[in-house]
């Protein structure tokens, strides 16, 4: 009996060795309690079957013994909409992941929308869960969802874009020579990465000030919405005509909106009103030999133009704002000027020859308007010396060196030059606001006669009120509380 006994002694004693050098260095208290950065990671409205930006957020263990997580998984398990990288390792569970004392480890997520045919938001949620010395403890998972009308290598008949539900546009969108696209008050038109909107026919955008017509990109996460580079661009080829658009808003595109194509014979022509065209790669407004009418435009933000007007054309803008404080996105600094007029293109080949395209400037007018930006010369003339250059600035603060000689009245009437005549704009390099600052210079600076042909300024307020209309796209009106 006892050398029985003492059997059952020594499998006791091994057995417990065992699960000693099993439990050894790891944390074993049931009220071990992870840490995590986040409790909730909170996706914002992605476009439904379109995969979203990658979150992260850490899960931290406080003690100084290791801690061992038995277990790391989705409570949705495979049918979730969201999807996990687990410090390194894809997949949507994980079993016994070992956290060293005071160290931590990664969880990367990602989440897609299922469509539901619905033209409103949807909530998707789920979590992730993690199973510690039997301890429960969880992260919150939540998405919003859109739905939308896909646009993808489409050449487009003459139909009508509707706000009923978010267009999304891949590859390209093309409106052929013969038809209109008409775009409605509130439309949404996103534009996937390289995409873009090319009109041979027509299009016919007319917002209101209540519901802008929106172009951006199908990246709908906070941290993209001042992104450039995140399309193509809308191009109106040469030849086609009587294009509108008003009251829209272009963004965050590499051209926001080029008009004419050299290559093609012709002209492109295009009345442009109460518009934002801003964060662009390249350049806001790119005009080719071609006709445009805008007022009420903002045009800012742009990596080297916001407004070039090349191998001449004519052009008329009334209260305009062109602001350019470019330098948020990479580490180049701007060098060109925001606004270039020209009646020549010079080309380079790929055989390493030049071409140079020429054309008359019947007329390039800028009325009651703002050119303005953080480099010391945003206006640049180019004239080849033998085409037509004809180009009159009335009632303009300009941003160049205040010594440039402006007395010619052929091409300067009522101008004003250099840092005393800062534009004051609310907040150019973080909001991107251009309404004018209480103590702008650009305020009651504007032709009356001008005005009185654009008496509602861009947010629909009227600029008459006081008999002083303001320079650029917006009307300063003071508050109440300003007047007391």
């Amino acid at each position: 009996m006892a050398k029985y006994l003492l059997h059952i002694f020594a499998v006791a004693v091994i057995l417990v060795s065992l699960f000693a050098c099993e439990d050894e260095g790891y944390m074993n208290s049931p009220d071990a309690q992870l840490k995590f950065s986040v409790d909730t990671i909170t996706f914002d409205t992605i476009f439904t079957t379109i995969g979203s930006t990658t979150r992260r957020f850490t899960v931290q263990n406080p003690y100084e013994e290791d801690v061992l997580i038995s277990h790391i998984r989705l409570a949705g398990g495979n049918q979730s909409n969201f999807r996990l990288n687990i410090n390194g390792v894809v997949g949507n569970e994980l079993y016994d992941v070992e956290v060293p004392g005071k160290d931590s480890i990664f969880i990367f997520v990602e989440v897609t929308v299922d469509p539901t045919g619905q033209n409103l938001p949807m909530v998707v949620q789920d979590s992730i869960e993690f199973s510690t010395n039997s301890n429960i403890q969880d992260v919150n998972l939540i998405a919003y969802g859109q739905d939308f009308v896909l646009v993808k290598g489409e050449t487009i008949e003459t139909t009508t874009w509707t706000a009923d539900k978010p267009y999304l546009v891949y590859d390209y969108a093309y409106v052929d020579s013969l038809s209109t696209l008409t775009i409605e008050p509130g439309a949404r038109i996103h534009f996937h990465k390289g995409a873009g909107l090319y009109v041979r026919g027509q299009i016919i955008a007319n917002g209101n000030a209540q519901q802008p017509i929106q172009f951006r990109s199908d990246r709908l996460e906070d941290s993209y919405k001042n992104v450039p580079d995140q399309w193509n661009s809308i191009i109106l080829f040469s030849g086609s005509h009587d294009n509108v658009i008003n009251h829209a808003i272009i963004k965050n595109a590499n051209i926001g909106l080029q008009v004419g194509t050299i290559e093609h014979d012709g002209y492109a022509s295009l009345q442009l009103s109460n518009t934002r065209i801003e964060n662009m790669a390249y350049a806001g407004l790119f005009a080719l030999k071609s006709r445009i009418y805008a007022y009420n435009d903002v045009i800012a933000n742009c990596g080297y133009y916001a407004a070039a007007l090349l191998v001449g054309g004519e052009y008329e803008f009334y209260h305009t704002t062109i602001a350019n404080y470019w330098g948020n996105y990479g580490s180049k600094v701007r060098s060109t000027s925001s606004l270039v007029i020209s009646n020549v293109l010079v080309v380079d080949d790929a055989d390493g020859s030049r071409t140079s395209y020429n054309g008359d400037l019947v007329k390039a007018t800028f009325a009651n308007s703002i050119i303005y930006g953080n480099i010391n010369k945003e206006l640049e003339l180019g004239d080849n010396s033998e085409s037509m250059f004809n180009y009159m600035f009335d009632h303009c603060i300009i941003q160049i060196p205040d010594t440039t000689n402006t007395s010619d009245k052929d091409h300067f009437n009522q101008v004003w030059l250099g840092p005393d005549y800062d534009p004051e704009f609310v907040d150019p390099y973080d909001d991107y606001i251009y309404e004018l600052d209480t103590l702008s210079p650009a305020i009651d600076l504007g032709s009356l006669e001008i005005a009185k042909d654009f008496p509602i300024d861009i947010l629909d307020k009227n600029r008459l009120g006081d008999n002083r209309p303001d320079l650029g796209a917006y009307e300063y009106i003071p508050k109440k509380d300003d007047e007391e």
